[in-house]
């Protein structure tokens, strides 16, 4: 049992005045954001100790045997370790030759726009769901016109609606790559996330359930995805120096895969940790006026790489009146997607048009406190203060805009 756990699971939550309106923070030292789950130090020295004496530091036995494992873990042929999520997806896109356009969900993270620019490829925006926060399929479909490509995002680590957009692509010969980044240990209906269209692509950066540090894994039930994404990521050379093609140096140290190794022998541990804290933070803010957490479609299991929540657009608050009382109470949150990336200064050359679902979900999230040692007490304690923030909606409001 957690250090701090209250029965709060359970328990009603107590009206208190709200930090913004003088009452005490709820969190006076300050509740972080995130912090990793990171395995013990010593473990990873001793498992990293063979290959360093060797000075065997990059693609090593390490690599390999993080790659075998993953691939068992998640049920596909081929898994291969980069040094990035994003150039494993650069890596698959180039390879799938989706030539032209390809169509992904504005609201994700700008990499999954900048691997399709770095392939030369140019990123036509869809539009989200209003209460999962993935892709709309009949709003993609509508944008298909010379596209050779479709990259779907698994938006906080829920699933998204896999079937659809695989029955989309076969109907259209359409390259079909996921930006997996924060779903690694996801479920759709009962299958892994991973072995979904032509590649899935995985993050071990610091904030996902397995960390290297850095890195990334690609995931194909493709063998001609998983060999090319073996020599891009040495630079196109498949061991003789006549290079195939034009490749990244995207190597995974073994320094990384050593971290990742001993992270994923806790996936199963994290997992239940976060699902654990998403159901406190469900049940306690079930009730709570103005405040509806992201929808994960029945059946799926989301890693709740973030624990995200919509303010609704009736609510006299706007989400950065929230931000800003959460942040009286001490509470550190994140406003993803904002701006979402067709907005972005780095796409405005694109003049996309305007995507009004997108660009009020960006405008309304918040992604509150969640980590796998959280106290469940501040989950509660969280929760709490969002009821006190709504209980005073009004008063609140008139406080911030004085």
């Amino acid at each position: 049992m957690d250090q701090g756990r209250t029965e709060g699971s359970g328990r009603q939550i107590a009206m208190r005045q709200p930090a913004a309106l003088g009452g005490s923070p709820a969190f006076p030292d300050g509740l972080a954001f995130a912090r990793p789950f990171t395995p013990p130090l010593e473990a990873v020295t001793a498992r990293l100790g063979a290959s360093y004496e060797r000075g065997m530091l990059t693609n090593g036995p390490l690599v390999g045997e993080l790659e075998e494992r993953m691939a068992e873990r998640l049920g596909v042929a081929h898994v291969v370790a980069v040094a990035s999520c994003t150039s494993g997806l650069m890596l698959s896109l180039r390879h799938l030759q989706a030539a032209g356009k390809v169509v992904l969900p504005s609201f994700t993270f700008s990499a999954t726009a900048h691997a399709a620019h770095w392939c030369g490829l140019e990123p036509v925006f869809a539009e989200c769901r209003p209460d999962t926060f993935q892709v709309d399929v009949d709003d993609l479909r509508r944008r298909l016109d010379d596209a050779g490509g479709v990259l779907a995002t698994h938006v906080f680590g829920a699933p998204c609606p896999v079937e659809k957009l695989e029955a989309l692509a076969a109907e259209h010969e359409l390259a079909l790559v996921f930006d997996a980044a924060h779903a690694l240990g996801a479920r759709r209906g009962g299958t892994s996330v991973g072995g979904f269209g032509d590649a899935e692509v995985f993050s071990l950066s610091p904030t996902k359930l397995v960390v290297g540090g850095e890195g990334g894994l690609v995931a194909t039930n493709r063998p001609d995805v998983a060999e090319a994404v073996r020599f891009g990521r040495d630079y196109g050379n498949p061991g003789d120096y006549d290079c195939r093609f034009p490749g990244l140096n995207a190597r995974m140290s073994e320094l990384h895969a050593a971290v990742a190794l001993e992270s994923l022998a806790m996936l199963d541990e994290h997992l239940e940790r976060r699902q654990e804290r998403a159901a406190v933070y469900c049940k306690l803010l079930d009730d709570v006026e103005g405040i509806s957490p992201q929808a994960v479609d029945a059946g799926d299991v989301s890693t709740y790489k973030d624990f995200t929540i919509r303010i609704e657009g009736h609510f006299p608050l706007t989400r950065d009146d929230v931000v800003a009382a959460l942040a009286a109470e001490g509470i550190d949150t994140r406003c993803y997607f904002h701006p979402p990336v067709h907005a972005q200064q780095a796409y405005a050359h694109l003049g996309a048009s305007s995507l009004p679902v997108t660009e009020a979900a960006a405008q309304r999230v918040i992604s509150l406190p969640m980590f796998a040692r959280l106290p469940l007490d501040a989950v509660e304690g969280v929760a709490e203060a969002l009821a006190s923030i709504s209980e005073h909606a009004e008063q609140v409001h008139d406080r911030l805009s004085d």
